[in-house]
């Protein structure tokens, strides 16, 4: 009789704070055809290409400031992906991505999960706010720029 094998909750956990940006966690949980694993890498392209345009062109690209925002915001949310996945309880898990072993122990939190957790949680803060720091300070410097063009 062939069984399924068993997701690993601490492997998921890894793989969306490491390879989040490519939609690793994706592809290992759901397979090669899951769309959200394939616009990952689409997203996080395009944020380092902004970040790539501010190393060209400096801080006042426009275009830059609009893009690197994907590239954080990708981060951040896939490192909460993998704080999601750690945190979950293990019958959750294993209903889920399981269904055929309830009991399984690849279900199980252990100290490799609560790394991936923290590490996560360290990065993922890190990321989302560099983000939104980034974000307010191009907006609000472009809004003085346009104001200054209309005083004058």
């Amino acid at each position: 009789m062939h069984t399924a094998p068993q997701k690993n909750k601490t492997l998921a956990a890894w793989l969306a704070f490491i390879g989040g940006q490519l939609g690793l966690h994706r592809l290992y949980l759901y397979g090669w055809k899951d769309l959200w694993a394939w616009a990952h890498p689409v997203v996080a392209a395009l944020g380092w290409w902004g970040v790539e345009r501010v190393r060209m062109y400096g801080q006042d690209d426009h275009l830059a400031w609009a893009l690197i925002p994907l590239l954080g915001f990708t981060l951040a949310g896939t490192a909460l992906t993998g704080i999601y996945y750690g945190l979950m309880p293990p019958e959750k898990w294993n209903a889920l991505h399981n269904p055929a072993a309830p009991e399984a122990v690849a279900g199980n939190t252990n100290w490799l999960t609560m790394g991936a957790i923290v590490f996560a949680l360290l990065f993922g803060t890190i990321a989302l706010m560099s983000s939104i720091a980034f974000s307010f300070q191009r907006y609000f410097e472009y809004q003085v720029e346009e104001a200054k063009k209309i005083s004058q």
